[in-house]
């Protein structure tokens, strides 16, 4: 958020992700809950707002979103794992001409993310993090990589060793908002996972 000049993140939290499969994924309100701990203690804050919206797709979310909100100032997050196979998600071309992309460096994607098909067309438009300067994110396309001390946790390598998450977040959900802090709207509790 310092190095962008960020007031907030909003923290996406998927309803379903069209390039991953469904069978086996934990209840969204679990994965809000996960979400929130995360979180906590932070100007990150996590929403499921792609669901009021009836989104599937960043393309349409992110146009939804700047519809909803016309006075807020978007940039779009994500690890340089999505940058290595942004080019299969759909229009990937229109999310870079209609909001900034901020990539955060993923440990063991950087060189398919500086390869890939989608860093080839979004080359021209980089933004040295060394130049960032209030509005330098102001247009798109835009594109800036950002290099932090590696976070070596995967959320596959977690949900691995400890495959009662969602189940366990599930009987805590008391602990944790059942509204959405964006949308004010309740996310139900899954019941027994």
């Amino acid at each position: 958020m310092e190095a962008l000049g960020l007031d907030a993140v909003w923290w996406l939290v998927s309803p379903g992700n069209p390039l991953k499969a469904k069978a086996g994924m934990a209840p969204l309100s679990a994965r809000f809950a996960s979400a929130q701990k995360q979180a906590r203690r932070s100007r990150i804050v996590p929403t499921v707002i792609e669901r009021d919206l009836g989104t599937r797709y960043t393309s349409k979310t992110l146009k939804a979103l700047t519809q909803r909100y016309p006075s807020k100032q978007f940039v779009w997050l994500m690890g340089s794992d999505n940058l290595a196979q942004f080019h299969l998600w759909r229009d990937w071309r229109g999310i870079a001409r209609h909001m900034p992309i901020a990539v955060i460096a993923r440990p063991g994607y950087d060189a398919a993310a500086m390869t890939s098909p989608a860093m080839a067309w979004l080359r021209p438009f980089h933004v040295p993090a060394a130049n960032l300067t209030q509005g330098s994110l102001s247009r798109a396309p835009a594109l800036v990589t950002l290099r932090f001390d590696p976070d070596p946790r995967s959320a596959t390598a977690v949900r691995r060793d400890n495959p009662d998450w969602a189940e366990q977040y599930a009987r805590a959900s008391g602990r944790f908002s059942r509204r959405d802090p964006i949308t004010h709207r309740l996310i139900e509790s899954p019941g027994p996972v």
